[in-house]
């Protein structure tokens, strides 16, 4: 078992986005360079999480991603089931009528209690819990806040303006 690499883009997208201040929004580019995500695939699984409401799209100058609703309110498990849909590990584990052997076999027991284990862990994982964890642990491969981005959102004053030359080609960051 193992989850697509579409979910594995989304934790990396949500995870960023967790770790900026509150009500910043970043532009596709700067996503897929910070979570290494071709801009092909990263703009499908943009819109899953957008059509999940987990995050939201702003068009325009100050326009790009941002945070749907609050870091701390989002889990693992929202993240995945937004892109996978619901974690279910075999049929059985359904309600109602999906397996006709459910009653008797010794086996689904262990399915039901694999299933409640996996959705417990990644449902106790906020996406607040894991974004700090990426900006203290410099081994990360997020490279949250490594080199300086302008965060378009942020209200003046509550964010430093990077010295330096913006140059062209660098879609706002400064060098």
């Amino acid at each position: 078992m193992q989850i697509t690499r579409a979910s594995d883009y989304a934790v990396r997208v949500m995870i960023h986005l967790a770790g900026l201040p509150p009500g910043s929004t970043v532009r596709q580019r700067v996503l897929s360079q910070e979570t290494d995500v071709s801009g092909h695939f990263l703009s499908k699984v943009l819109q899953q999480l957008v059509r999940s409401r987990l995050i939201r799209s702003q068009r325009g100058s100050g326009g790009g991603f941002a945070l749907a609703v609050p870091a701390a309110g989002v889990s693992l498990l929202e993240v995945v089931e937004a892109i996978e849909g619901p974690v279910r590990l075999n049929q059985c584990i359904e309600e109602g009528q999906s397996c006709d052997r459910k009653s008797w076999c010794p086996a689904h027991r262990v399915w039901a209690e694999a299933q409640a284990a996996i959705v417990n862990v990644l449902g106790a994982a906020s996406m607040a819990s894991l974004a700090a964890q990426a900006q203290s642990d410099p081994r990360t491969g997020y490279r949250l806040h490594q080199e300086p981005v302008w965060i378009s959102g942020v209200p003046q004053g509550t964010q430093k303006k990077p010295s330096g030359k913006r140059t062209s080609g660098t879609h706002g960051r400064r060098v």
